[in-house]
């Protein structure tokens, strides 16, 4: 079952929002137009859009993805999402 997690920091919740890990799907990636990304002071990359999460989540519904659940975690916000 494929699974997605997207999160911003609350303090910047007009971008960018990382949507995937280094290991996730390419393809995906490219439809939202994310990049990789490594943090300084990180052994790991991430891939990261410019847009709010808002955005986001908008183009990962026209793709079938559901939000099935989101939670806060200090300063930041988590959305699980799930595709059949």
């Amino acid at each position: 079952m494929p699974y997605l997690m997207i999160s911003t920091l609350i303090r910047l919740e007009s971008g960018p929002t990382i949507v995937g890990d280094e290991h996730a799907d390419p393809e995906l990636m490219s439809f939202l137009g994310a990049e990789k990304k490594q943090e300084v002071g990180t052994d790991f990359e991430v891939y990261q859009c410019k847009e709010c999460p808002r955005l986001v989540l908008n183009k990962l519904e026209t793709d079938g993805w559901k939000v099935i659940g989101f939670t806060g975690v200090s300063q930041t916000i988590i959305w699980t999402l799930h595709k059949n």
